[in-house]
Order: C-alpha cells, then sequence, then structure tokens
C-alpha cells in the first residue's frame, strides 16, 4: 500500500499548491458543462475574526494546506447513492469546520438525482455516470447551468480464495452466470456452466461449492457492482424490471467480514472495495476481469482502475449548479474545501476506513484548472 500512500500524499500537495488563489463564480457556464472539471478554493478575508471550533482548534474559516469561505449558508446534495459516502464525508469535514454551514445529502440514485438538480430543487448533483443528453436537455429547458466535475474512481475488486486454481479471470457473463438474478439457487459454480454458455463464455467451471461473500443492499459497492456487472446483461435477459442480482446471499455492510468470508472458503466468490483486497494479498486474490467472454483480463490496480482499463470501474462525478454557487457563498466555500482540504479523506474514507481511488496529479489538476475557469478565477 506504499504506492497508494505516496500517489495520495502527492495529489494533495499539487491539489494545495493550485487551490490557493482567491475563485469568483461565473453563472453564465453553458448547460453542457466542463467535462471532468474540479474546483479551487477561496481565502477567508484577512480581517474577518471568527471563533474558534472546539472539535478541531482551528479558528472558524481555517483549514490545512488552504482556507475554507466559512460563509453562512445550507446546501442540498441528492444523486448517486455511490457518490453519496464521498459528498457526505466531505460534508461532516466542512461542518466541523464551518459550524455556520448546514449540508443535506442523500443518495436515491443518479436518475432521481439529475431529476431534481435540472428542476433547480438541489444545488449539487451525485453522479455515477455522467450526465445524459435527455438529461442535459432537461436542464436547459429549466434554465438550469451546470459544471460537471470528476471526482474519484470506483473500483471493485473480485475476488476468490488464492486455493481456488481453476479460476484466474472471469468475464461479465461469468460473473452474472453465477451472481445474476437466473443464478438465484445455485449452490455450485457448476450450476452456473449452462446459462454462462448460452451467454458465451468458453471456461469451464469446477464442480465445487460457490461461496458468495459480498456486500448487502445498503452497501454502495453492492449498488456499484450490479450497475457495472449485471445490469446491462440482466436488461437483455430479464428486462428492464428483472432482478439483476440473486437474493439468496447473505451481504454484509462491513469490508472486513467479506474478506474473512473469501478468505474462509477455497472456493468462495466475492467482492469489495479495491483498497480493502489490496491490503489482504495474502489472504484473498483478487480476479482480472474482461468485459466480453475471451476478452482481455485485466487485473484491478491503482493505474488500471484510474485509466479505465479495469472493466470494474468507473469515474464519480458531482454536478454543480452555476447560478446557485453565484447565489450562495457557503455552495462555492463547501465545493472548493471538497477538492482541496477534504479531498483525500473525502475520496478515500468515503465507507470509513476505506472508499476509492483519487484522480492521478495531472487529472486532478485538470479538474481545478476547469473549476477555476468556470468560476471566473
Amino acid at each position: 500500500m506504499k504506492y497508494l500512500r505516496l500517489a495520495k500524499l502527492l495529489g494533495v500537495a499539487l491539489a494545495c499548491a493550485l487551490l490557493a488563489t482567491a475563485c469568483t463564480t461565473d453563472s453564465s457556464q453553458e448547460a453542457t458543462g466542463v467535462d471532468d472539471d474540479v474546483a479551487a478554493t477561496e481565502e477567508t478575508p484577512a480581517d474577518e475574526e471568527t471563533p474558534a471550533d472546539e472539535e478541531t482548534g482551528q479558528e472558524d474559516g481555517e483549514a490545512t494546506g488552504g482556507a475554507a469561505d466559512c460563509a453562512e449558508g445550507s446546501i442540498n446534495i441528492s444523486g448517486s447513492s455511490t457518490v453519496e459516502p464521498v459528498s457526505r464525508r466531505a460534508a461532516e469535514l466542512y461542518e466541523d469546520i464551518c459550524s455556520d454551514v448546514t449540508i443535506t445529502v442523500d443518495g436515491p440514485g443518479t436518475g432521481d438525482g439529475f431529476a431534481l438538480f435540472c428542476a433547480g430543487d438541489t444545488d449539487i448533483s451525485d453522479a455515477s455516470r455522467q450526465i445524459k443528453d435527455t438529461e442535459i436537455e432537461d436542464c436547459e429547458a429549466a434554465g438550469v447551468e451546470f459544471t460537471e466535475i470528476k471526482v474519484a474512481f470506483d473500483g471493485i475488486a473480485v475476488m476468490t480464495n488464492p486455493a481456488n486454481e481453476a479460476i484466474d479471470c472471469l468475464s461479465f457473463p461469468d460473473l452474472y452466470a453465477m451472481l445474476g438474478g437466473q443464478s438465484e439457487g445455485f449452490e455450485s459454480w457448476a450450476d452456473a456452466q449452462e446459462l454462462a454458455s448460452s451467454l458465451g463464455s468458453t471456461l469451464e467451471f469446477p464442480d465445487a461449492p460457490l461461496d458468495i461473500s459480498a456486500p448487502g443492499t445498503e452497501s454502495g459497492t453492492y449498488d456499484s457492482f450490479v450497475e457495472i456487472v449485471l445490469e446491462g446483461i440482466g436488461e437483455e435477459q430479464e428486462g428492464e424490471d428483472g432482478q439483476f442480482i440473486r437474493q439468496d446471499f447473505a451481504g454484509n455492510a462491513d469490508d472486513n467480514v467479506i474478506i474473512e468470508g473469501v478468505a474462509g472458503s477455497d472456493t468462495s466468490l466475492g467482492w469489495v472495495g479495491f483498497a480493502f483486497a489490496a491490503e489482504n494479498v495474502d489472504r484473498v486474490k483478487a480476479l482480472p476481469v474482461s468485459e466480453e467472454p475471451g476478452g482481455d483480463c485485466v487485473e484491478p490496480t491503482v493505474e488500471t482502475i484510474a485509466d479505465g482499463s479495469y472493466p470494474v470501474s468507473r469515474g464519480l462525478y458531482i454536478y454543480v449548479n452555476n447560478a446557485k454557487v453565484a447565489e450562495n457563498p457557503a455552495l462555492a466555500g463547501y465545493v472548493d474545501f471538497y477538492l482541496g482540504d477534504g479531498y483525500t479523506e473525502s475520496v478515500t474514507k468515503a465507507f470509513g476506513e476505506s472508499g476509492y481511488v483519487e484522480l492521478p496529479a495531472d487529472q486532478l489538476a485538470e479538474q481545478i484548472s476547469a473549476w477555476e475557469t468556470a468560476r471566473g478565477a
């Protein structure tokens, strides 16, 4: 994990250097937004005296590595349940520093979030995908102009036990055959053979118990896995209203329990946030994954998650209403903090001790630069 910590430190150092200038808001940003762009930090006026915050020991408005704008106000965030933990963690950290700011965050889903956002009902929309053309049209019709900001990468490791030498790579159809809605009741890997073959798989499944250890429905990692790996095949097999994942396994919200489950069975199958798998390489085997049968098997690493070549990965975004930034200084301060002092902890500790993959330093710099442009800095 040393290389992960080094990457984080480098990203934070560059972000802090770039975030030292004050920014203003440009509410004339076009509705198509700025592709994959992130924020800058505003300085607190030097003559403004604010009370010390008891929890952090900092003055209200002071943040390590850059000043936070602690204007009073409220912020409403909705959207992706996957991005929700990142935005919520950033909100908790920011409210500790800026006690006069109230931030609400919920995660009904990316599509529902965009519906609220394009109606002007929210300040920020969390999204586990980029906004669709139809959603852009809805925003344009309502006069909502926005800035798109990529904030992280989501990598999910598909795992088995190191003793399971029969499996070296799995494709999306392989995974659907064992974990999709049509696999309900399958007790062995071999039970999935017929379904997998019908989906084009050439893998020979072992005749061994299929012991599933995976997140539960309350987990963002559960939602991400279903959306990335299973949903597309499920829609083709069962229709849009189908059940995309089997319901006959006991999910768990604790990543450590999932690791224990995979490590405890020689023929296990599960998935977990990449960071946890990387910390337990001696106990679990993270499998290379291909999107199509016979496709390139890509191993999950920081590099393959960041460049998108690992197929169980994607960018995570926030969309910011430009006009509301102009009207609400607290919103601008929160976004600045989100992408400045609060960035690393919010992204990497979104679920407590684990989280997502930070943007590489050069990509983060591009996001910050574009956000500064959007705000007229």
